[in-house]
């Protein structure tokens, strides 16, 4: 808490007054919709619903307009938001193999059951700036294929078949819900998952990166890399079967890493997993990585001391909301520990200059 400046509630609705102007921009300029947000900066309001934790594209979109674009208030926002509302259940686990894919690759078979679908993609683009979209109308869009609704098989599983892969983790019991209970270190894997799957992209994209530098020991390959909708189903227990509720979108990147084996398992692929809301396959492949290298005392590993084999340092530095509230705590009002401060050095430096004065006396 901090004691009231005077004149303070003044300056905060002058201030609330230039931020609502300074949203608005020019009058002169059409005011941006929250459908052309959610339809046409689709990565954008994806990243949002991941790090927000909650799925809906038009509340993702009205958070990045009220925080004039940027995405860790805007996630700030859909946190708190998301915490007013009720909770009626929980659903069954998605089943992302029967995903319908508008993407799906892999860098480790090239011809793939079910075949590869490049989709909407930067990958394959030229990085030039693109002046036909400043001008007046956009050029015709192409016919859109529709999404493959035929179930597509995992490489893991198609490696698992000859005894390559390690099986697929199943934990035992109801997961930790991290959004009402507090983590407790060390963890689980699946409390794991879900705290990277609300992390920081940048932050999770530095930890994913110093693991392919050398800083840890996971020599990754994508498995498999799939985008598309998947319906989610709920459990009623009036009705003693299950009901469709909706789609949503998804990223799933399944990464395959080698493992030389131990004492009590075979030379064998290990797994990293990553799963997220949209599109946003940056995040998946930084969180399959990264879960891969927190899992190194799980498979027997050494610690080579790696930032992203440390638990504690990655989870409970990759939330944005809490970095964010803990830095820009220190922009509030401190002048009461500050003047403690200065008074502290003062004294010191007294002390200091009344001993330097005593010196040339001492030596005599």
């Amino acid at each position: 808490m901090y004691v009231a400046t005077k004149g303070g509630e003044a300056a905060i609705d002058a201030a609330h007054d230039w931020l609502a102007e300074e949203r608005r921009g020019d009058p002169a300029v059409a005011e941006l919709g929250i459908d052309q947000i959610a339809e046409q900066l689709t990565i954008a309001v994806a990243r949002v619903m991941s790090e927000g934790a909650l799925f809906d594209p038009e509340l993702a979109a009205l958070a990045l307009k009220q925080a004039r674009g940027d995405v860790v208030e805007a996630v700030f926002l859909v946190r708190a938001y998301r915490t007013t509302l009720p909770r009626f259940g929980t659903t069954r686990p998605v089943e992302t193999g029967q995903m319908r894919c508008d993407r799906r690759i892999s860098a480790t078979f090239k011809d793939l059951p079910g075949g590869q679908v490049l989709g909407p993609t930067f990958d394959y683009t030229h990085r030039l700036i693109d002046f036909a979209l400043a001008a007046e109308g956009e050029p015709p869009q192409a016919e859109m294929a529709a999404p493959d609704d035929t179930p597509k098989p995992r490489v893991t599983e198609m490696l698992g078949q000859e005894g390559l892969m390690e099986p697929a983790s199943r934990d035992e019991g109801e997961p930790l819900d991290i959004t009402r209970t507090p983590l407790d270190l060390p963890t689980d894997r699946a409390t794991r998952l879900q705290v990277l799957a609300r992390g920081d992209e940048g932050f999770l994209l530095s930890m994913a990166y110093s693991t392919q530098r050398g800083y840890g020991r996971t020599h990754a390959f994508v498995g498999e890399l799939r985008i598309g909708a998947v319906s989610v189903e709920m459990d009623i227990p009036e009705l003693g079967f299950a009901i469709e509720l909706g789609e949503i979108t998804l990223t799933e990147c399944e990464t395959v890493n080698q493992f030389t084996g131990s004492r009590t398992e075979p030379p064998q692929f290990t797994r990293g997993y990553g799963l997220v809301f949209g599109q946003a396959e940056r995040k998946a492949i930084s969180m399959s990585l990264v879960d891969r290298a927190l899992r190194w005392r799980e498979l027997g590993e050494d610690d080579v001391g790696a930032p992203a084999q440390d638990e504690e340092f990655v989870l409970m530095h990759s939330d944005n909301v809490q970095a964010t509230g803990f830095l820009e705590h220190i922009k509030l009002p401190h002048y009461v520990d500050f003047q403690a401060e200065l008074e502290l050095i003062r004294r010191l430096r007294r002390e200091a200059e009344e001993a330097a004065r005593q010196m040339p006396h001492a030596a005599e």
